[in-house]
Order: C-alpha cells, then structure tokens, then sequence
C-alpha cells in the first residue's frame, strides 16, 4: 500500500529539509500544499511558517519546515 501524501510530506520535512509549492507539486503531486500542512497541524505536528515573496512576480507563498523543539 502506497503513503498518502501527508504520510509522504510528513517523511521529507522530518529529513530537515523546508517545503514549498512547487516543490510538493512535482515530489508528490500535491496542488494544496496549505491544505496538507493543515491536516498534519490537526494531528499536532508541528510545522513553522516561512513567509516569501517571490523577487520576480511579487507574489506571496509559504515555505513550511518542522519546529525545532
């Protein structure tokens, strides 16, 4: 049986490495990137916010990596 995408999201950020869009759209196939992250913070996980704006387009998004603890 295959990993959900959670599963799989879950599996790289705790390898140290931050996520971001485009990223979890060409690793897992995943277009709501926000949207996993929110499932995985409803089971507690602990997940940090980057904010970035893009130098080019000027557009907003968010890169997300687990807290330290």
């Amino acid at each position: 049986m295959s990993k959900s995408q959670c599963d799989r999201i879950l599996d790289y950020l705790k390898s140290g490495k931050t996520l971001d869009p485009i990223t979890s759209w060409t690793q897992f196939g995943s277009y709501r990137l926000s949207a996993r992250i929110k499932d995985l913070r409803d089971k507690n996980i602990p997940i940090e916010t980057i904010r970035k704006v893009h130098p080019v387009t000027g557009s907003k998004y968010g890169v997300y990596r687990l807290k330290n603890e």
